[in-house]
């Protein structure tokens, strides 16, 4: 009976002592707290990446309508091709894009397209490493910026409001307008915790400033 009462003492000892160690518990904490930790570095790198890659866009619309707005505006009457102002447009943007290490997409100036008699588009070509629509670059060398409040801003196709400037007034002007495809991460780490994130598939900018000439 002796060493059965001694047994059971050591036994309970040892549950005992277990219950005390806490060591295991830290484990078991980090294991719950890793895939919030995750998503939280994933979205803070994910979403800062995405407002660097807005603001370079933003910056390289401006500078880029604001160049062309200062060129003639007489060379868009030509019947083909792509006229000096818009190709300056184009040599900016593609020159922004190389010199911040951002991806150009293959983009190449005599990839375009006509969409009215004076706004170019210039695509990427398919299979060009970028996501979604890759990168569409467009040029309005005769966009119709009203000169009234409230106005609704400069959509990322460059189509004006009113494209015959309507009875308000209206001033022409160029519109340069960037759509990129951006690949997020933030959704696949999001859904670790069970959810389903739905992100804009591109970031786009858009920029008007008057012409000059």
């Amino acid at each position: 009976m002796t060493g059965s009462r001694q047994l059971a003492s050591w036994l309970g000892a040892i549950v005992r002592l277990g219950w005390r160690d806490d060591r295991a518990a830290q484990i078991v904490e980090f294991a719950v707290a890793l895939p919030l930790l995750v998503v939280f570095v994933v979205g803070i790198f994910d979403f800062s990446s995405a407002y660097t890659l807005k603001q370079k866009l933003t910056n390289v619309t401006r500078e880029a309508a604001r160049v062309a707005a200062a060129d003639p505006s007489n060379d868009v009457a030509q019947p083909s091709g792509v006229p000096a102002s818009v190709k300056d447009v184009f040599q900016i943007f593609d020159n922004y894009l190389k010199a911040n290490k951002i991806n150009d997409c293959g983009i190449t100036i005599g990839n375009f397209a006509f969409v009215s008699p004076t706004t170019w588009t210039f695509s990427s070509p398919g299979g060009s490493g970028c996501p979604g629509i890759g990168l569409i670059l467009t040029v309005n060398r005769g966009y119709y910026f009203p000169l009234t409040a409230g106005s609704a801003a400069a959509t990322p196709s460059c189509v004006p409001p009113d494209p015959l400037g309507g009875p308000q007034a209206a001033v022409v002007s160029t519109c340069v307008s960037v759509q990129y495809g951006y690949q997020w991460r933030f959704g696949r780490a999001a859904s670790l915790l069970g959810s389903a994130v739905t992100l804009p598939t591109q970031i786009a900018a858009t920029s008007v400033s008057l012409n000059e000439n």
